[in-house]
């Protein structure tokens, strides 16, 4: 008994608590207060810096439309055998294409071409436009007057307004600049010619008196000339969205995440114990290494989520102008490439936050990652074109590089 008491008594008792304003807590209210004052002002301090290099991305862009570049050719009546001086077609395309550009309105940057920068093939336009010379194109044909005054003399009640005119864009290059700025724009320019076009020539045909309206194809008169639309690679399914926008946000994590899982099991090699340390300069290339085949296997299973939902990897190849759904210039093997570059991706995206977990540790790195995808996105989600010159070194940010790369997939 007397053994048990003298051991209780030997033992340390923990002490009471107390309150939080007791007097024995005062130094360490004041570090506590320091430290969370400090780590308050940091983390709000890097909010509001690197949130602003995301809003700073979009700011302005209304001013900056003209950088999206937009061909206009006039080919009517400059190509065999429809080659004539006397043109209406094309001069009411251009004059409004100037009228636009002399305005103070918001408006794409348009720039009328001449046919002989394409050797007077309007093939060529659409090849420009595929090769991202330009984001779009307004290509008046060549036959557009004769046929229009063929239809008037002849009576052809099979005449089509809308083989006048061609608007060459290629969406999937980037759908959200096509829908949210470039679509609208030609619209409204699309409106203006036949506004224009329209009371001139119903009063040319009124002054012309060999002329009887009554034979002439109702459509020949009004709208007289239309607007096809041409998308070369349409953005499609909606399913794909995710591969080429959000889905590279989870690219980035998953890449980042791999660090706090393996770390601990590639800290054994560290721990001394039954076995010296690895040198550190081998330490290091086996992380590098395992995780480049990491990556291999989680890019793998990223990508397989976009063959589960059905989008197509194994369509026959188009030739560039002629507008196509999904076609694969790979075929089957179109799968591979695909993983291919979400691989190459991920361990561009991942090996810097592999490196900054290493220096800063938690939870700081954390902070990287934040920074990693808030820039990141900023430079690859919206065109660097219409952000200020001080994001262009968004080019060599890796994610704006797997962007377009998985455009430039889901095109050919």
């Amino acid at each position: 008994m007397t053994a048990k008491i003298e051991a209780l008594e030997g033992d340390e008792i923990p002490p009471a608590p107390v309150s939080f304003f007791d007097s024995s807590l005062k130094e360490t209210r004041q570090r506590v207060f320091y430290q969370w004052a400090r780590t308050l002002f940091i983390l709000c301090l890097f909010i509001f810096v690197v949130l602003s290099l995301f809003w700073g991305s979009q700011y302005s862009t209304e001013a900056k439309y003209p950088a999206l570049n937009v061909f206009v050719v006039d080919f009517d009546g400059q190509v065999d055998p429809y080659r004539t001086n006397d043109t209406i077609v094309g001069p009411a395309v251009t004059y409004v294409t100037k009228k636009i550009l002399a305005s103070d309105n918001r408006h794409l940057g348009y720039t009328i071409k001449s046919p002989a920068d394409f050797n007077n093939d309007p093939w060529a336009v659409r090849q420009a436009v595929y090769d991202e010379d330009a984001f779009a194109a307004v290509i008046v044909n060549p036959n557009a007057t004769t046929l229009l005054r063929a239809a008037v003399s002849n009576g052809n009640t099979s005449y089509d307004p809308f083989g006048a005119i061609e608007t060459i864009i290629i969406s999937g290059r980037d759908q959200i600049t096509y829908y949210m700025y470039i679509d609208p724009d030609l619209s409204i320019l699309q409106g203006m010619v036949t506004a224009e076009f329209g009371p001139r020539w119903v009063q040319h045909l009124i002054s012309q008196s060999t002329t009887n309206l009554s034979t002439v194809p109702p459509q020949v008169i009004n709208p007289g000339i239309g607007f096809t639309n041409v998308d070369l690679r349409p953005f499609t399914p909606a399913v794909s969205e995710p591969a080429v926008t959000i889905g590279l946000i989870y690219l980035i994590i998953i890449a980042f995440f791999n660090f706090p899982f393996l770390m601990p099991i590639h800290a054994q090699f560290m721990k001394p114990g039954s076995h010296p340390p690895l040198k550190v300069a081998h330490w290091i290339v086996w992380r590098i290494a395992s995780a480049l085949v990491t990556y291999f296997f989680l890019s793998l299973s990223y990508s397989l989520v976009s063959l589960a939902f059905r989008i197509p990897f194994s369509n026959s190849p188009v030739p560039d102008t002629l507008s196509a759904n999904n076609p694969n210039t790979y075929g089957r093997g179109s799968f591979v490439v695909f993983w291919m570059l979400n691989w190459v991706g991920m361990a561009a995206l991942g090996l810097p936050c592999e490196n900054m977990a290493m220096v800063l540790g938690f939870p700081w790195s954390s902070l990287f990652l934040i920074f990693w995808v808030i820039t990141n996105v900023a430079t690859a989600f919206y065109p660097i074109e219409l952000a200020s010159a001080f994001y262009r070194w968004g080019l060599a940010w890796p994610l704006h590089r797997i962007v377009e790369a998985l455009h430039a997939h889901a095109r050919v």
